[in-house]
């Protein structure tokens, strides 16, 4: 193998998440330069390990048509499971991913728990960094897949995937790394996410929409939060939705637009700053409800207040990042007054909500459960560990909508 690309050990079982993104010019370059100078045996390519495709349930979400008279469901979100890939721990490619287990284990319990009930859960929603590292094709296969089949089969729901930095890498769309990661995620969720072809999918891009009952997802790839063909595409998706039907539309992708955490407080991410700069004053044009994202390891919930055409409008932008990566902690307030002074005109203001705590004991791995009744939304975190998570002042559960004025 060749040092220019590659810097593990010499033999045939190498991954190709091992080979540097310089991609296959490198290493046709190097090749041709040792067969040149007769120095070195030619190695043999890098081992592709497929990814297999997630089993989907038994009984698929229905289709929007199916569905369109539903007003009272359930639906769960989390994200962030990858290990943490500290030295000399065992971690993805290599083991179950214990953490996260543990989480769908809660979750399972959840579903069976609102069965019958009149907000039954529907699906499940993952924010992004399923692995450490996407373009390795084990790690899914070892130490993701298995845990979201149990989902699927044992909990019986649709499984929705958002993608991370660390499944796809934060570089342009063309960089070899990325490409991997993408193939590997699109292979991963082919069963479970629209097909290319539909309406409701960008081909070639890990973005889609679907719809439940009375609400609307959109899934956008944060990653590349600046490219004119996603946001071309989700902007035709929002000026085109019937809003008579859907009184929630819902955005869930990975880089948080506030965040209090280790990638936020002090801290503007590039990713975050064109969330804010473009998506948010779509979001406000077709009046988004609530965005679900990840990134932070913790949870984290603020509220963004804003008038259009003389009316108020609120949208919930929560981070849960629970579902089993190392935990952070708070790290500070994000400084908004630039934000704020842009949107002035719309009368933008920005509560936070709930904040998480400075300690990793204070965040618990998690996930949410977001409650649709009509035209009202609530929110229950639920905790894995020993003892109730509590984060809303001492509760559970929070109503995410403004009282009706009399």
């Amino acid at each position: 193998m060749f040092p220019c690309c590659y810097d593990g050990p010499v033999g045939a079982d190498v991954n190709i998440a091992d080979v540097r993104p310089l991609g296959l010019m490198c290493v046709c370059v190097a090749l041709c330069a040792a067969v040149a100078a007769e120095q070195e045996p030619v190695q043999p390519a890098p081992v592709l390990v497929p990814v297999r495709p997630i089993e989907p349930p038994a009984k698929p979400l229905p289709s929007e048509a199916a569905s369109a008279g539903v007003t009272k469901f359930s639906f769960i979100a989390y994200g962030d499971t990858r290990s943490g890939g500290q030295p000399g721990v065992e971690g993805d490619g290599l083991v179950l991913q214990s953490a996260h287990s543990a989480v769908v284990d809660r979750m399972i319990a959840r579903i069976h728990d609102l069965e019958g009930s009149a907000f039954p859960v529907r699906f499940a929603m993952q924010t992004g960094d399923a692995v450490l590292r996407g373009a390795n094709g084990t790690m899914w296969n070892v130490s993701f897949s298995p845990i979201i089949e149990r989902l699927t089969r044992d909990g019986g729901v649709p499984y929705f995937f958002a993608v991370g930095n660390h499944d796809v890498t934060g570089m342009a769309p063309g960089d070899p790394g990325r490409a991997m990661g993408i193939h590997n995620v699109l292979s991963a969720m082919s069963r479970l996410i629209p097909p290319e072809g539909s309406p409701r999918r960008l081909n070639g891009y890990p973005t889609y929409a679907f719809a439940y009952g009375n609400a609307f997802f959109i899934v956008l790839d944060s990653n590349i939060a600046s490219d004119a063909l996603q946001l071309g595409w989700i902007t035709g998706q929002l000026e085109h939705l019937d809003r008579t039907r859907f009184a929630h539309v819902i955005a869930f992708f990975h880089h948080p637009v506030f965040t209090s955490g280790r990638h936020g407080g002090p801290t503007l991410e590039p990713q975050s700053a064109v969330l804010r700069d473009v998506y948010l004053p779509l979001f406000r044009k077709h009046h988004v409800r609530m965005t679900l994202t990840g990134h932070d390891h913790l949870l984290d919930h603020f509220v963004e207040r804003y008038t259009d055409a003389g009316v108020a409008y609120r949208r919930d932008d929560v981070v849960s990042a629970g579902g089993g990566a190392p935990i952070y902690t708070y790290t500070g307030e994000p400084d908004l007054s630039a934000y704020l002074a842009a949107n002035a005109a719309q009368k933008v203001r920005v509560e936070h909500l709930m904040k998480p705590g400075p300690a990793q004991a204070d965040n618990p791995h998690h996930f949410v459960v977001i409650q649709v009744d009509g035209s009202r939304l609530s929110l229950e975190v639920v905790g894995v560990a020993t003892g109730a998570y509590a984060p809303y002042g001492g509760v559970a559960r929070v109503d995410l909508s403004d009282p009706v004025p009399e």
